[in-house]
């Protein structure tokens, strides 16, 4: 009898160790990485039972990248993946811990900046030319910084106007523009001592010409320093003065006089930028009647226009986490340990017509473009039903926002027959909050339907009853929403989320963080 042995081919790949396979797919993407374990059982194995492929999935579904200290992390892989996982599901039940309510070292005045960073306040007194570093939640280790400078500290002209200020504790740095004789100088030092920052290209930056400005904006990211102003200038062979705005962009860390200059003369209401955003280190997304997205690679050159989103209503301002760039000895370990993608991660830009409307964008639209896009601007239809949400608030009823990487913490003004009160809601985009959710929160898929006031245009008069008219918007944006059963009382000035705590600003100087 003769018999036929059919002998099936197989591939000499599945062959291969496992720690080989481990070791080739960890250089692949995390969308990668799951199309191909999803088409092979073998290749399937493998990823379940290795957590290294699981920790870079995790990763990304959480659009977060690996912190400076993360490299030094000797815990096993296995234990870091189920602490990112834990700490995603923990966010969701941020009701279910306590509350601690603390009274900082010093106290808030509503003329005094502030800025938050971590378990650390940040407070700049203007009048005394002070400036305070304080544990929000004291420990035996930390101490508060105080540091009263003259004006001969930072600047060397004695009749100088100390303007605007900006303090990033991320990178140490305290920025504050002087003007003197309509010329104004950035002096860039350090927050915990006031000497000249060791990272800076020269103890002050120069602006591109003197001006007296009437509205500046000041923003820093990384090696960036912008600076968005609104001026007068004086027009060539005439006395009069036409109005102009300018956004000046530094790379404070090489060059004190190289700048990027965008600038325009101000002919309407329309068309003058509101605010404008780091998008990375070479990616600037400015504000106006539309989103202009620019290249800020050269820094020698105008920044080149890369896209133009347009939008069915005027927005008026952005908020934004910024992750940490460098190192600092006032960085906090759950910030160093993971930061948020900039190509993965929300804006908040508000829209203040009639009454406030808050619009958060996913960051992903302004990374996927190409050379091509800039020739003709992007309908709304095309770009924003899928990477907007909109969230309508009443007249009377104001949310107070944080965003931090793709998660988004809301106070929302309440109020009862008695007294007003803040309740506390929190959403999480990322692509991986409904698996981590595990039962917890309100899954929302589906579209959502606002109504908006859109501007008629430049012409209307700010105070006719036509200036505006009404506009529904479609979006769909998924997330997962956890609302608080918390009633918290009190004016509130403040909230934010840093680390794993969730921090309330009340009126006075009372500080409580879960």
């Amino acid at each position: 009898m003769k018999m036929n042995h059919e002998i099936k081919p197989q591939s000499a790949l599945l062959f291969l160790a496992d720690e080989l396979w481990v070791y080739v797919l960890g250089f692949l993407s995390c969308r990668d990485i799951l199309r191909c374990t999803s088409v092979c059982k073998a290749l399937h194995q493998i990823y379940m039972s290795s957590s290294e492929l699981q920790y870079i999935v995790e990763l990304s579904g959480q659009c977060l990248l690996p912190g400076i200290s993360s490299a030094d992390d000797r815990t096993p892989i296995s234990k870091r993946l189920q602490r990112l996982r834990d700490k995603a599901h923990a966010w969701l039940k941020f009701d279910a811990y306590a509350f601690q309510t603390v009274i900082p070292s010093t106290s808030v005045d509503i003329m005094q900046k502030h800025v938050t960073g971590g378990e650390h306040f940040y407070l700049w007194n203007y009048h005394n030319n002070l400036i305070t570093i304080s544990p929000i939640l004291p420990k035996l280790s930390q101490r508060t910084i105080e540091h009263h400078w003259s004006p001969r500290t930072l600047c060397p002209f004695p009749v100088a106007e100390r303007r605007n200020v900006l303090m990033d504790p991320a990178q140490n740095l305290f920025a504050i523009t002087y003007t003197v004789n309509e010329m104004t100088y950035i002096y860039l030092a350090t927050l915990d001592d006031g000497c000249v920052h060791p990272h800076a290209a020269g103890p002050a930056l120069v602006l591109d010409f003197p001006v007296y400005e009437w509205q500046a904006k000041f923003q820093c990211y990384g090696r960036h320093i912008a600076l968005l102003r609104q001026f007068h200038t004086r027009g060539v062979g005439t006395s009069s003065f036409s109005p102009m705005w300018q956004l000046q962009i530094w790379d404070w860390q090489h060059s004190t006089t190289l700048s990027s200059v965008l600038s325009s003369s101000i002919q309407t209401t329309f068309l003058v930028p509101t605010s404008f955003c780091f998008l990375g280190n070479d990616r600037l997304l400015v504000v106006a009647d539309d989103l202009k997205l620019y290249s800020i690679k050269d820094m020698s050159e105008t920044p080149r226009l890369l896209a133009c989103f347009l939008l069915l209503f005027p927005l008026v301002d952005t908020e934004h986490y910024l992750p940490t760039m460098h190192g600092s000895q006032l960085r906090t370990q759950a910030q160093s340990m993971y930061t948020s993608d900039p190509e993965h991660r929300l804006l908040c830009l508000t829209s203040s017509i009639d009454k406030r409307t808050i619009c958060l964008i996913s960051t992903k639209i302004f990374f996927d473009i190409d050379e091509a896009t800039a020739i003709m601007p992007i309908p709304w239809n095309d770009w924003g039903p899928g990477h907007v949400h909109v969230v309508e608030q009443s007249v009377m009823h104001v949310s107070i926002t944080h965003v931090s990487g793709n998660r988004v913490l809301l106070a929302d003004e309440m109020a009862s027959k008695r007294h007003g009160y803040y309740k506390l809601r929190m959403m999480d985009f990322s692509p991986l909050a409904v698996t981590n959710r595990r039962g917890l929160g309100r899954v929302v898929k589906e579209r959502s339907t606002v109504t908006v006031a859109v501007q008629r245009g430049p012409n209307v008069e700010w105070y006719s009853e036509l200036k505006y008219y009404y506009s529904t918007v479609e979006t769909a944006l998924p997330y997962v929403e956890v609302v608080s059963d918390r009633k918290i009382s009190g004016l509130l000035q403040d909230v934010w989320m840093d680390g794993d705590r969730i921090y309330l600003l009340l009126d006075g100087p009372y500080i409580g963080g879960t």
